[in-house]
């Protein structure tokens, strides 16, 4: 097993090496400069197309489609998982608060990518049974005119996601129920399972209908908790601002030497923790926002920057400061652990029972859009005969996920996300002038007040 998992560890240490992190930063600074900064120029309406139709009734979920918001409360359900807790925490413990500025940046340039996955996915949808479904796997196959490319995606994705994935996710919602109520992991795992199967088998309508009540719900609940912590301790906002933006260039200077990090660890870990979180660049979000009903592929494409805004933008920056300004990053701690400390330290006992409440949510979130993702490529390779058994074996990952050691689970989710970047990156840069044509299109349709 140890010789297993020094191999993966190696192939991962590749994988997600610099190489990986250059063309996933390297696509986002592509795109905002072809877009011409839209993240930046077209808030107005990332917003309005974001909020402006979240209660027309003519969008409930059917056949054709779901509504633009619940495409985007899907979305987020996924993006926004444990590494908003884990994720957010190691980068600081290993880069210093510094890494914080760095995953802004690749949040920034991830809007630029994610437009541009929105965008295809919408373009380039099918109906498969009767039913709208899409995602890299089509626009990689209709668009870059690969099918080889566009299979080897789905197989990665459904194993990365749909299997490995969340297999993590079940085990962190065990681990986190155990420490904080004392439940047995198995009962944890046969309850999610319960509650996984209950959704899942309504198919994407009650899917979208979950996740556009549950999302909203989590994000307030721990958007709420964080800045309660965060107000108590005002003192140290502006010095927590200061260490982040000085860290990022001065870790050492930033933090009083507590710890020991260089700009290369923030970068690194700053860039690769945003771009893990945010998930821009990745293939993943796309299956959602290819069924959402819109007149325009601009306008979703629009919605998913909104995705990174509160993924990257609010609940990542909320956690770091948690972390900052309750003087936790010195503790020496790092991950799940670090943030359950910061959030102890600002609540007391109720801390850690808060983290694991908002743990539970966020993962269960995660594994409904995991699910879903990974059921729009198993369409893909056997069509709608293949749902059922992949429905069967969600579950029963998702209840093996509680009552194992995960270290070579996420080790074999990291090898295939990785894997799955490859042939998405290859048709975002294959089809970068269709979105560019795609989004003037859109501009100049407003302009004309036609949308």
């Amino acid at each position: 097993m140890d010789f297993l998992m020094e191999i993966i560890a190696k192939i991962n240490s590749f994988l997600w090496g610099p190489v990986m992190l250059f063309f996933l930063v390297g696509t986002g600074i592509l795109f905002t400069l072809k877009l011409r900064f839209i993240q930046v120029r077209k808030i107005k309406y990332i917003w309005k197309e974001t909020f402006g139709g979240v209660f027309k009734k003519s969008d409930k979920p059917d056949e054709d489609g779901i509504s633009s918001f619940q495409a985007l409360t899907t979305a987020i359900a996924a993006q926004v998982g444990t590494g908003n807790l884990a994720g957010v925490a190691t980068a600081i413990a290993a880069g210093g608060p510094g890494a914080i500025f760095w995953m802004w940046v690749s949040g920034f340039l991830g809007m630029g990518t994610i437009f541009a996955e929105a965008v295809l996915a919408k373009v380039h949808t099918e109906k498969v049974d009767g039913e709208i479904t899409g995602g890299p796997a089509y626009y990689i196959k209709k668009g870059l005119g690969s099918k080889f490319l566009a299979s080897f995606f789905a197989v990665s994705i459904v194993l990365a996601l749909g299997f490995m994935g969340n297999m993590v996710q079940s085990n962190s919602i065990s681990d986190a129920v155990y420490t904080a109520f004392n439940v047995p992991k198995l009962v944890t795992g046969l309850v999610v399972a319960a509650i996984v199967g209950l959704i899942i088998i309504g198919g994407i309508s009650r899917i979208a209908s979950f996740t556009a009540k549950i999302v909203p719900f989590m994000a307030g609940l721990y958007i709420i908790g964080g800045l309660v912590i965060i107000l108590s301790n005002y003192v140290e906002i502006l010095p927590a601002f200061k260490m982040i933006f000085h860290g990022a260039f001065n870790p050492m200077a930033a933090t009083g030497g507590l710890i020991g990090a260089s700009v290369k660890e923030a970068f690194r870990y700053g860039i690769a923790r945003g771009l893990f979180s945010n998930e821009a660049g990745m293939g993943s979000t796309p299956h959602a926002h290819a069924i959402a009903k819109v007149k325009h592929p601009g306008q979703q494409g629009l919605v998913a920057i909104m995705g990174v805004i509160i993924d990257t933008g609010v609940i990542c920056t909320l956690t770091a400061l948690v972390i900052i300004t309750t003087g936790s990053f010195s503790t020496g701690l790092t991950g799940a652990s670090l943030t359950q400390e910061a959030f102890t330290s600002g609540f007391g006992g109720f801390g850690s029972t808060f983290v694991a409440i908002c743990l539970f949510f966020f993962a269960l979130s995660t594994i409904i859009s995991w699910y879903y993702f990974g059921e729009s490529n198993i369409k893909f390779i056997f069509g709608k005969k293949g749902i059922t058994p992949y429905r069967i074996l969600v579950l029963l990952f998702v209840v093996i996920g509680t009552a194992m050691q995960v270290e070579i689970v996420w080790e074999l989710a990291d090898t295939f996300n990785g894997l799955m970047v490859i042939p998405n990156l290859i048709a975002l840069l294959g089809l970068t002038s269709v979105v560019v044509n795609i989004f003037k299109d859109y501009d100049e349709k407003l302009k004309n007040k036609e949308l």
